[in-house]
Order: structure tokens, then sequence, then C-alpha cells
């Protein structure tokens, strides 16, 4: 697939892996983790990005612990009507934009945000548009937190595999996202494993 259908895809996904879909799914694992890591490192006023937001459930859970600068870019259009129907007080207070990262990253100042976390969203992101993770170091002033899937399960791409298709359909490339972030100039502070993905945690130096 080339990054346009990449892309597309994500733009117009129903169904399995839709908005609509993680909104039923709801805060996980990965939501309990963001907000304790951020508990300890971060104050409630921090600005904070998640690239990918899809309808909310992990801004939403960090607003209900207390933060208020809360800021979501997701591709998918529809990813913002479900998060205004299941989370209208996030909808309110929080800032959202509706593109590809690739055409927004541009858009924000060095240092932007405190924190910028993503949740199996680089995994999507094309070969050609990697320079996308040198823009995601730039604008944090802080905390970089990736959520990957990097073939932690024997389903999800083990072993020497570059990429996988997810249910056939849609690419998913495999990272060792500590070389990519630290070869930025990021320094991995926590690395934990989960069923799914791998936590980890970097800090600007």
């Amino acid at each position: 697939m080339d990054p346009e259908d990449v892309r597309r895809d994500w733009a117009e996904r129903t169904g399995k892996y839709s908005p609509e879909y993680y909104a039923d799914i709801g805060p996980n694992e990965v939501s309990e983790t963001l907000r304790d890591v951020l508990g300890h490192y971060v104050t409630e006023d921090a600005a904070i990005l998640e690239v990918g937001c899809g309808s909310g459930r992990h801004l939403e859970r960090l607003r209900r612990q207390g933060y208020g600068n809360l800021t979501g870019i997701d591709i998918n259009e529809d990813a913002f009507d479900v998060l205004r129907e299941r989370y209208p007080r996030l909808a309110e207070t929080g800032q959202f934009h509706a593109g590809a990262v690739e055409d927004l990253v541009g858009e924000f100042d060095d240092g932007a945000f405190d924190v910028i976390y993503t949740v199996e969203t680089l995994q999507h992101i094309h070969p050609e548009d990697t320079w996308v993770f040198e823009e995601l170091a730039r604008l944090t002033s802080d905390l970089l937190i990736t959520a990957e899937n990097e073939g932690n399960s024997p389903q999800r791409g083990r072993g020497e595999t570059a990429v996988s298709y997810v249910d056939d359909e849609f690419p998913l490339y495999h990272r060792n996202w500590k070389t990519v972030f630290s070869e930025l100039g990021l320094a991995q502070l926590i690395r934990e494993p989960t069923d799914r993905d791998t936590i980890r945690v970097f800090r600007t130096v």
C-alpha cells in the first residue's frame, strides 16, 4: 500500500477498528498506565496531545483525572462526532483537529506540548512518512509516550517481520521505538510490555 492508501483507509474506516468500535471498548489498560505515568511526571496543567485520539477514550480518562489542557488529532472526521456523543465534557473543553498527522504536525510550534502520546497509531505510519517521528520529537518539551505493537504476541508479527497485515487488510509496521526516538535525541525512561503493546516513555534531554 502507498501512503495515500493507508491514510484513506483510516480516514474512511467504519465497523471494526473505527472510532465507534473503540468508543464501545472504552478506557483500558493503556488508559490507566497513561494516567499513572502522567501523575508521576507532570502536573494537571500540562499541555497534552494525543496523536490518533479516535473517539477520545484515553483523553477522557485523563480529563476525569483532572487534566484540563487536552488536544487530540485524528484522521477520521467521524471520530469527533462520536466523541461529542460519548464524551460531551471532553468535547467542550478539549481542542481537536481533523486530518492526517502528516498534514497537521507542521502547524504546531516547537515544544508546543509538555506531553505527546500515541496508542497504536505510529505503527500505521508508512515508511515514506517516518519524518513524522522527528516532528513529534520537535513538538514535545518533556515527554513522548508510545503504546505500539512491537510483535508481542504470536499472531502479531513476531520475529523479523517488518510489516504484517491486520485482518489481511491494512499494514502494521513493526518498529523498535527505543531505537527510533533515541536516535532523535530522546531518552527512554520506561518500557512496559502489555499483552498487546509495548508502552515506552521518553523524555527530552
